[in-house]
């Protein structure tokens, strides 16, 4: 039986290729609300292959990629093996296996629903600086046109898709999260062009997507129908918007 920390291990492929990056506005938003610089030590919390490590790897930073899952965090080891800033550990959010009062920024994207809050909580404030913050980004599909509305009707046939829906966190839950301190959030656009390979790889990358057999050619099917319902020169505009939460 799967769990949270080995649901993903038979999607690293797929989740290299087709899951979406994070804008790069995030770094100079971060580096004028919170004081981000290059010297800024980061600890990316569920850092996956290393979708979010990149953006702050990019900008200079120092980075600690936590990640329970082998699979996923052997992927991230081997994306930045010559990176000497990346440092890959074994951990979880709610037991990280870094130092007391180690780093300046907690980063966690595309993860905080799979923790345990009150865990994860206390765990944040042992590893974290005094005066350092804690940011959450998630990349949440828009339903804004006839296409993005078909693929959340196909996503809500699939059993499981809303027990792990990461949009069942609300505004509220993470200000209590934050607490006492105050929550500050804004919202980016972000986009994808995918072919139609690209948007049944989107879909595989996802954990509650059958791998394989009868309910996977069926949603497979769908997708294509899909596809080619709304493609324009072979492919396919996946619109986001990147929520960016901080304290």
């Amino acid at each position: 039986m799967k769990t949270n920390t080995t649901r993903f291990s038979d999607r690293v492929d797929d989740y290299i290729k087709y899951r979406p990056g994070y804008p790069k506005q995030i770094i100079s938003i971060l580096s004028h609300k919170i004081g981000l610089n290059q010297n800024s030590i980061i600890a990316d919390i569920g850092s996956g292959t290393g979708i979010s490590s990149n953006l702050f790897l990019t900008n200079g930073n120092k980075v600690f990629g936590v990640e329970p899952n082998k699979e996923m965090r052997e992927a991230g080891e081997l994306a930045f093996r010559t990176n000497s800033n990346f440092t890959s550990v074994n951990g979880t959010a709610e037991k990280t296996n870094l130092r007391d009062l180690g780093v300046d920024i907690i980063v966690s994207a595309q993860a905080f629903h799979w923790f345990n809050p009150n865990e994860t909580k206390k765990e944040f404030m042992r590893i974290l600086k005094p005066g350092g913050h804690i940011v959450l980004v998630w990349n949440v599909r828009k339903e804004n046109d006839d296409f993005q509305k078909g693929y959340e009707s196909i996503l809500k046939s699939i059993p499981g898709y809303n027990d792990v829906n990461h949009g069942n966190i609300t505004d509220k839950e993470i200000l209590e999260f934050f607490a006492p301190k105050s929550m500050e959030k804004i919202s980016l656009p972000n986009y994808q062009l995918l072919n139609l390979d690209g948007l049944k790889g989107r879909l595989k990358s996802a954990s509650y997507c059958p791998k394989e057999g009868s309910a996977n050619e069926r949603i497979m099917r769908r997708i294509e129908l899909l596809f080619y319902k709304f493609e324009k020169e072979g492919v396919i505009k996946f619109e986001y918007e990147t929520n960016v939460f901080w304290t």
